[in-house]
């Protein structure tokens, strides 16, 4: 398993850029925000608000840039394919369980 940590949305290579990453930080493959819930290690879509961090502000949208103060990019956050929204990932989930 590698430890690069690479864009939550297209999985490119994100290692010539400084850590930490600023909020206005963006992919240079694909032009994603990098500053987001879904590339952070504190990240969980089965937490009370998508968050392991209880003391966190909500931010609602996990794909657009934020302010959070504990933000810490991962390596991992690229599930490859296409990144999925909670929705549609549940939606799959859904099918999986229940068919179509």
């Amino acid at each position: 398993m590698s430890h690069e940590i690479v864009c939550w949305k297209c999985g490119s290579s994100l290692a010539a850029l400084s850590l930490p990453f600023g909020r206005g930080d963006r992919c240079k493959t694909c032009g994603v925000d990098l500053h987001v819930c879904r590339l952070c290690a504190n990240y969980d879509p089965r937490a009370y608000q998508q968050c392991r961090e209880q003391n966190v502000e909500e931010v609602r949208d996990k794909e657009r840039a934020n302010f959070c103060d504990y933000f810490r990019p991962v390596a991992g956050a690229f599930r490859g394919g296409a990144a999925l929204s909670a929705a549609e990932a549940a939606r799959a989930e859904l099918e999986k369980l229940f068919g179509k």
